[in-house]
């Protein structure tokens, strides 16, 4: 690490992947992958499911911002789960 890095710190982005865990909700997997914006949480993930030996994927964010990873993803969650009963399971139709 050169001296101006050590002195002002790095200029890459510190990231952290985080495993994520899929919730099952009539068939579909829901992952809760709330964005971390300026100590707030975006509301954000995806649902996937596997059709025909084929995996689909729907990737959603929202505009909404909560104060807890915990309370972004679980609302998430909720959302989710709403927008495949709303859709009567034909997301990726």
């Amino acid at each position: 690490m050169g001296f101006f890095s050590r002195l002002f710190g790095s200029s890459k982005p510190k990231t952290q992947k985080m495993t994520v865990e899929p919730t099952e909700y009539k068939g579909f997997l829901i992952y809760q992958e709330a964005i971390e914006e300026g100590g707030q949480y975006r509301i954000a993930g995806r649902i996937e499911q596997e059709l025909d030996g084929v995996l689909k994927s729907h990737r959603f964010i929202r505009s909404d911002v909560l104060s807890s990873r915990a309370d972004a993803d679980e609302f998430m969650l909720k959302k989710a789960q709403m927008y495949i009963d709303q859709m009567s399971g034909k997301i990726f139709d």
